[in-house]
């Protein structure tokens, strides 16, 4: 799908219905649907092809979005879908209708909508950045720095000194010390 402008294929079956088919005419009812009120809504191929051409556009805009590949490729060939179309619309008699104006309109908005789209993710990759962190020291170097809590001094002289620290009692946590070990049940 790369490369290929999709708003040709409207254009292609207008332009095939126009010279190959002239007796065809686009504003006869195509057929009729009922509607939930009870109307009656003609369809005509007129209807058909802008249906189309809608819905196509609406893949170009996805494709025109999409990162990266050929984005030069696709807007060089809307451009000449766009050129040509309104060069029809203009020049021969058969294409100058409000259908195919449409059809034109729909190519242009293509081609600006494109080049909308890739100007605005050039101007996003290049004003987005990251915060830089601020150096640690640069915060508040004039602070004293306070520990969280203080050692007692008899505690820290043991710890220096290589002497154990004092023992706690806690019943529920220490074995008393003439019992023996309780061995894992197997």
């Amino acid at each position: 799908m790369v490369g290929f402008p999709l708003l040709l294929i409207p254009i292609a079956i207008y332009s095939i219905v126009a010279w190959l088919m002239p007796d065809v005419p686009l504003t006869d009812s195509m057929f009729h649907l009922t509607l939930v009120s009870g109307a009656q809504w003609t369809i005509t191929l007129s209807d058909i092809l802008l249906t189309l051409g809608l819905l196509l556009l609406l893949l170009e805009i996805f494709k025109g979005a999409r990162p990266g590949s050929k984005y030069l490729t696709d807007h060089l060939l809307s451009f000449v879908v766009f050129a040509g179309s309104a060069a029809e619309f203009v020049m021969w008699p058969k294409f100058g209708t409000s259908t195919f104006f449409l059809l034109s309109l729909m190519a242009m908005v293509d081609f600006f909508g494109g080049i909308a789209l890739r100007a605005r993710r050039g101007k996003m990759t290049t004003t987005v950045s990251r915060p830089v962190a601020a150096p640690v020291e640069a915060v508040k170097p004039d602070l004293p720095v306070e520990p969280a809590h203080e050692m007692p001094a008899a505690a820290s002289a043991g710890a220096a000194s290589g002497q154990p620290s004092p023992t706690i009692s806690s019943p529920e946590l220490q074995p008393d010390p003439g019992s023996a070990p309780e061995t894992p049940p197997r």
